[in-house]
């Protein structure tokens, strides 16, 4: 491998890293707080304002962890002699593609769950969500020349987990027990 190569690799694994941890963090987290919170019966405004509030909360935090971990990995890669020049890992661009991959990602639950459709709203999320999930995890296969059963497997049942135990204790606690 050349080293133009080995740098344009690095650079698209920097990109796809961030892309696809961002898109199912949002998927998986957003699908766990409205899960969460529709599993205590919460209506669907009470349920709106917890989703929008995690997503941009979740998103702007996945912006800064991958903006300051790229940052790190740069600075101590600098610092034991490579030049700045030979690096391929922006900071700037995996925060922008965690911030997007995370925001896109997070409004597919979210509307799923808030969608006309309310008396079905928690099947309709776990299949929106699965979908999603399964469809990302393919997509990261595809791209990195990975295993696709595996990456959508670990997708799916990662997200399954999230859903069940968050909508558990939702249900569990109840709207009821902080009132």
């Amino acid at each position: 491998m050349t080293d133009q190569s080995r740098h344009e690799l690095e650079h698209k694994l920097n990109w796809l890293r961030a892309a696809v941890l961002g898109a199912n963090d949002g998927v998986i987290s957003i699908a766990g707080v409205v899960m969460g919170i529709a599993g205590a019966g919460a209506d669907r405004a009470t349920v709106a304002l917890a989703g929008i509030a995690a997503l941009a909360a979740g998103a702007i935090s996945m912006a800064g962890g991958e903006y300051t971990s790229v940052s790190a990995q740069r600075d101590a890669e600098i610092a034991y002699g490579r030049h700045h020049l030979e690096i391929a890992a922006s900071p700037w661009t995996a925060a922008w593609a965690s911030f997007v991959a995370f925001t896109s990602g997070g409004l597919l639950p979210l509307l799923a769950v808030l969608g006309p459709w309310q008396e079905n709203r928690v099947p309709v999320t776990v299949v929106a969500v699965v979908v999603a999930l399964g469809l990302t995890g393919w997509w990261a296969a595809e791209r990195g020349g990975a295993s696709r059963r595996k990456s959508i497997l670990r997708n799916v049942i990662v997200s399954v987990l999230t859903m069940v135990v968050s909508y558990g204790i939702g249900a569990l606690l109840g709207v009821t027990v902080f009132a």
